[in-house]
């Protein structure tokens, strides 16, 4: 094997760590030739500070932090690559039982049925505090550069709701989340599972929609890889690409989601009841007290072309990312996230032919409100 058989990662406590952990615990990257050294983070932060100086050469990450690095964003930016889709979908917007009780008041009961109608209910809010004369609601996202901050812009915009003028948006670590809703720091959340489920156990709040319903199969964690690490090993790159894979496809069969959850919850690694991880494993969520819903892949592990990165997915983030001001638009950058994007690496790892058509699924335009914008 050329090059190092050790690689270092980071991950952040989520549900969706699952294929790095599993590679592990499960020895899929023994299997492989690939020692994978974990280290959990509290937070997105410190995993892009970590692997900007060196300390980390992968790492599990919000999908548009390669691209953000690539754009030279935020503290100490390094080249990266996205190899690899380590899950679609996971996310939940919750919000607190004051915010839900009045959306009650403002539509029908069963208003989380679609991402537009309770987004309707929640403009409502917005426009009762505004006439009221209050302060704007706060929200919170896990990162400036990450889906979930996206997905929460772009549902409420599509639901008329001006992001930081209608309602203040912040940043708070994932795992810190439910604590803030109960405290009343915040008033609602975008955050992937386990920690919207745990916010409605402890009696928090509740869940009123969903990624998978924004944005079915749409990517939400990738391997980020330095891309000078990637250079230099390229054989251990595809080692790991092909151990993940063996994790992902381990991970999405049902019949293990109870082992998983046993080896996420852990205390080394999610360090949650099982009971609070098994929700998002079935895709049956709790969004109130004793109120549950099926959503259709609300995560994806593997299958469909699910772990292929795809350019169209980078540009769109980085489409996003223009909207709101995080970067400025052009052709450069749209070749940026292009390349961060690249299925090459993947496809060499798994063997595909340049001109085959590995995508499958995950190449095409996701049913949800995101269908209405290129």
């Amino acid at each position: 094997m050329a090059g190092p058989s050790f690689i270092r990662a980071g991950y952040v406590p989520l549900l969706d760590s699952a294929v790095l952990i599993a590679a592990v615990e499960k020895g899929f990257a023994e299997e492989r030739g690939v020692f994978l050294s974990l280290q959990r983070e509290t937070s997105w932060a410190t995993v892009r500070d970590r692997i900007g100086v060196g300390q980390f050469d992968c790492a599990h990450m919000l999908a548009p932090m390669p691209i953000a690095a690539n754009l030279g964003l935020g503290p100490l930016p390094v080249p990266m690559l996205a190899p690899m889709v380590l899950a679609l979908g996971g996310n939940g917007i919750t919000v607190s039982n004051a915010v839900a009780e009045t959306m009650d008041q403002s539509a029908p009961g069963d208003f989380d049925r679609a991402p537009l109608s309770a987004g309707r209910a929640f403009a409502a809010v917005v426009r009762r505090r505004v006439e009221a004369g209050e302060a704007p609601l706060r929200l919170a996202v896990v990162h400036p550069h990450s889906s979930h901050n996206y997905d929460l812009r772009y549902w409420l915009a599509a639901c008329g709701i001006v992001p930081e003028k209608d309602v203040e948006i912040t940043v708070v670590p994932p795992p810190l989340m439910p604590d803030a809703l109960a405290g009343g720091g915040i008033d609602g959340f975008c955050a992937g599972e386990p920690w919207g489920t745990i916010a409605v156990q402890r009696k928090a709040g509740r869940i009123v929609t969903s990624r998978a319903e924004i944005w079915r199969r749409g990517p939400e964690k990738v391997l980020g890889v330095r891309r000078a690490f990637a250079e230099e090993n390229p054989e251990t790159l595809s080692n790991l690409v092909r151990a993940l894979c063996d994790a992902a496809a381990w991970c999405a069969d049902p019949e293990n989601f109870d082992g998983l959850a046993r080896l996420l919850a852990g205390p080394e690694r999610i360090d949650v009841d099982e009971a609070a991880l098994m929700p998002g494993l079935a895709g049956r969520l709790e969004t109130a007290p004793g109120r549950f819903r099926a959503i259709a892949d609300f995560m994806v592990f593997a299958g469909g072309g699910a772990n292929r990165p795809e350019p169209r997915h980078g540009r769109w983030l980085y489409r996003q990312m223009a909207r709101w001001g995080d970067a400025p638009f052009s052709d450069a950058g749209l070749r940026i996230a292009d390349e961060t994007f690249s299925p090459a690496l993947f496809d060499v790892a798994m063997g595909f032919a340049a001109d085959s058509d590995a995508s499958q699924e995950a190449g095409e335009r996701p049913a949800g409100l995101f269908d209405a914008e290129d």
